[in-house]
């Protein structure tokens, strides 16, 4: 085990932070595509997946069906995990404590079986920073600002997303 880490926050700054100072953050989130656009929450000047934490008790599929409806309005079903990655973040200090995760996060292709846009079931905390979920031309990915681990890489997330979708469109009904 490494005695320390390199954690970024949501501008890309990184921080030298112990092993020992880090909290396991499992996470799950959701990559709905349809008509060659996806949908994606708004944060601050740009957009993240839907998702977020796995609470104790909670499967994957839960976190994800859960997250995405609080981020975005819309029910969901997961369809196909399809890319595990970690990151080590420094969020924003929330409830007066600054935090570092080891975050472990899983991406699922998703369908949309329900709801409507909104941001109305997200936290307090969450509401700071949310904006209302948008759809993004796939073939404009180039154009958004993307506030994750991921940054400019999230458009090849997309993109690998698009293709595994294309390549099985007998899973989306």
């Amino acid at each position: 085990m490494k005695n320390q880490v390199i954690c970024h926050d949501v501008n890309g700054k990184e921080y030298a932070v112990p092993s020992d100072k880090l909290s396991f953050r499992p996470s799950a989130y959701g990559l709905l595509i349809e008509d060659n656009k996806i949908l994606m929450s708004g944060q601050w000047d740009g957009y993240d997946f839907p998702g977020g934490g796995v609470e104790l008790g909670e499967s994957l599929e839960e976190a994800v069906t859960r997250e995405f409806w609080e981020e975005t309005g819309l029910r969901i079903r997961p369809l196909y995990a399809f890319q595990a990655l970690t990151s080590f973040y420094k969020p924003m200090p929330f409830d007066g404590a600054q935090k570092h995760w080891n975050c472990q996060m899983i991406y699922f292709l998703v369908e949309r079986i329900g709801g409507e846009l909104s941001i109305d079931n997200c936290d307090k905390y969450e509401k700071e920073f949310m904006s209302m979920p948008q759809w993004l031309d796939i073939d404009k990915l180039d154009q958004y600002r993307f506030y994750n681990h991921l940054g400019e890489k999230s458009a090849a997330l997309i993109r690998r997303a698009q293709e595994i979708k294309d390549k099985f469109p007998q899973s989306w009904s």
